[in-house]
């Protein structure tokens, strides 16, 4: 069998980089060389069901060993990299025996991963961690899970004495901009659960999510050249900057809260003085919330109406997911599995929230619950992005486990 390690060092040297901007699905055609290799790979190993959707979506099953009527459950992981930073090129470091030391990139010198921003390297002394050289992020997110689920599935079938129930595996693309299940068949899959591969560190379950609207402020205005502007002039790009500039500073802000607390984020502006455009994300674990933060941006834009009545100022909503532990409570037996199989793989579990979201969220809300799992990711979207061998190994073991779990189950 391959390792897990050595599983995810190919994967990450293909570039998968997703593109919020476009319109396909997937919204980048490279994607589809990591389905493809993904699919083949699952025929190789032995997996039963192997498809390769027209969307990049890969799936498969781990026959039943059981005898009896074990409920399915599905893995779940995204083939995607986040848009935030170069996924081409990835050149890997393995940085045996770490010492625990801070790590210096040595693309990139001026990128360190400092211990002191990054507790878990204290508790990773000897290990096996790899990095990114400093000028690509690594894509443990979410390669990681890719290469976990993958290495637990080829384990379960040369290994058929472990008694399971049908195991499906689900390859997706597009997560990282909030398209990964758009295409998916849910009830194709046939399963009573699924678990997401999308985690940090490990032996934590992620149990609950924000939940997530997307804004667009758009501001029109009139534009004119500069030396005849007095009186006529409408400059967007001025009018959307006191947009931005009334959002509150103090709280609602990433870089004022932290645990349950909720934000707006402006995270892209773009325009000129005849058009303007701002791109906002609203987060809060209460989803009534989310109103809340949309009559705010509301608020201001009426006063900006008021200010500057020849501008043209919209505020357009749209729903992106839902919170987790909205819809868990349909499957009361997926958190319990969970907790069991990482007991069994000599872990003392934790749930824990999320300040984000994953493919689970959005599966969970269309009527397939599924938690989210560690697979040693840490540092996302990153050129500081790193994991570690004994993370991912960890990773697969819990799934091993899990299947056993699952497989007492009767359908």
């Amino acid at each position: 069998m391959e390792s897990v390690l050595d599983r995810f060092l190919r994967y990450v040297k293909v570039d998968t980089q997703s593109d919020e901007n476009s319109d396909s699905y997937p919204s980048t055609a490279k994607q589809l060389g990591l389905s493809r290799m993904l699919a083949d790979e699952c025929r190789d190993i032995g997996l039963a069901d192997v498809s390769l959707t027209e969307f990049g979506i890969v799936t498969a099953t781990v026959p039943a060993t059981v005898d009896h009527d074990a409920p399915a459950i599905a893995l779940i992981a995204h083939v995607d990299t986040s848009p935030e930073f170069s996924g081409k090129n990835v050149k890997p470091v393995l940085l045996e025996n770490y010492d625990g030391s801070d790590i210096v990139l040595p693309g990139d010198p001026s990128r360190v991963i400092r211990v002191d921003e990054n507790a878990t390297l204290k508790t990773l002394l000897g290990a096996t961690i790899v990095t990114t050289d400093g000028t690509t992020l690594l894509g443990a997110d979410d390669k990681a899970g890719v290469a976990a689920i993958m290495s637990a599935a080829d384990w379960l079938v040369t290994h058929p004495e472990i008694p399971h129930g049908p195991v499906r595996l689900c390859f997706t693309c597009d997560e990282e901009i909030g398209r990964g299940v758009d295409k998916l068949d849910i009830k194709g899959l046939n399963a009573v659960c699924g678990y997401t591969l999308d985690g940090e560190g490990r032996g934590m379950i992620d149990f609950e999510t924000f939940s997530a609207d997307g804004a667009t402020i758009t501001v029109e205005g009139i534009n004119t050249h500069p030396s005849e502007g007095k009186g006529r002039m409408v400059n967007s790009l001025r009018i959307l900057s006191q947009f931005i500039a009334r959002l509150p500073e103090d709280h609602l802000s990433p870089e004022t809260t932290d645990g349950r607390d909720g934000f707006i984020h402006p995270y892209v502006v773009e325009g000129g003085v005849a058009k303007a455009v701002a791109k906002l994300i609203l987060r809060d674990f209460d989803t009534a919330k989310l109103g809340e933060q949309a009559a705010l941006l509301e608020s201001i834009a009426a006063e900006l109406r008021t200010a500057h009545p020849k501008a043209t100022i919209t505020v357009d909503i749209r729903k992106q997911y839902r919170n987790l532990a909205d819809g868990l409570k349909s499957e009361p037996r997926a958190i319990p599995k969970a907790e069991q199989a990482m007991k069994a793989a000599g872990l003392d579990p934790k749930l824990s929230i999320i300040r984000g979201g994953t493919d689970g969220s959005i599966l969970t809300e269309r009527g397939l619950p599924t938690p989210n799992l560690s697979t040693g990711e840490h540092n996302p979207h990153s050129p500081l992005e790193w994991t570690s061998k004994e993370e991912l190994e960890t990773a697969v073991n819990v799934l091993i486990e899990l299947a056993r779990a699952w497989g007492t189950e009767k359908d």
